[in-house]
């Protein structure tokens, strides 16, 4: 994982960890306060982390594209390695 993608999750899990903290502070002591934290929190990210999220998308999108051109270079590659091979043959 690099920066951006760590950024997103662990403000994510900061947005999770005030949520429950606020909720146990009000006098949520109940199984409830960790699936409603959790809601609190997604809907948190959605709205407050356009930013950060937009980042790790673009990161995560422009990995793949960089594997799947590293996958195209390599096809190509084997396709003229084995038409060399044919033609020695």
């Amino acid at each position: 994982m690099t920066v951006p993608v760590l950024l997103f999750s662990l403000l994510r899990l900061a947005l999770f960890a005030v949520s429950f903290v606020v909720l146990w502070a009000v006098g949520m002591h109940s199984w409830l306060a960790p699936v409603v934290a959790a809601f609190l929190a997604w809907g948190f990210s959605y709205v407050l982390l356009s930013g950060p999220r937009d980042s790790a998308a673009r990161y995560l999108a422009d990995r793949s594209q960089r594997a799947r051109r590293t996958d195209d270079d390599a096809a190509v590659e084997d396709a003229a390695d084995d038409a060399a091979r044919h033609e020695s043959a």
